[in-house]
């Protein structure tokens, strides 16, 4: 099973980036999928939700209106489109899997995103 996050970087504040995990090893279409977060010293935090097929999303208050969470399920693959980014959206970010009625989970290795002038 692996989880690979792509798409973090250095970013001015106001700008945009687009976070892509593909997955493979394990049925995508099945899963729910999330990206979180973790800034240094903070814990890791939700950011965004979407159902397997993609009919859902949720986010956290935060970053509602400024992201957005898709996936492609023929490709493997869930993004997250991050806009208007701000200083405090500066962290780490995970994608993550979630099999919620059988317990089974996955975690990406994360990918750095900076906002930073």
């Amino acid at each position: 099973v692996q989880l690979v996050e792509s798409g973090g970087g250095l970013v001015q504040p106001g700008g945009s980036l687009r976070l892509s995990c593909v997955a493979s090893g394990f049925t995508f279409s099945r899963y729910d999928m999330s990206w979180y977060r973790q800034a240094p010293g903070k814990e890791r935090e939700l950011v965004a939700v979407i159902t397997p097929i993609g009919g859902t999303t949720n986010y956290a208050d935060s970053v509602k209106g400024r992201f957005i969470i898709s996936r492609d399920n023929a490709k493997n693959t869930v993004y997250l489109q991050m806009n208007s980014l701000k200083f405090e959206d500066t962290a780490v970010y995970y994608c993550y899997a979630n099999l919620r009625r059988y317990a089974i989970n996955y975690w990406g290795q994360g990918t750095q995103v900076t906002v930073s002038s």
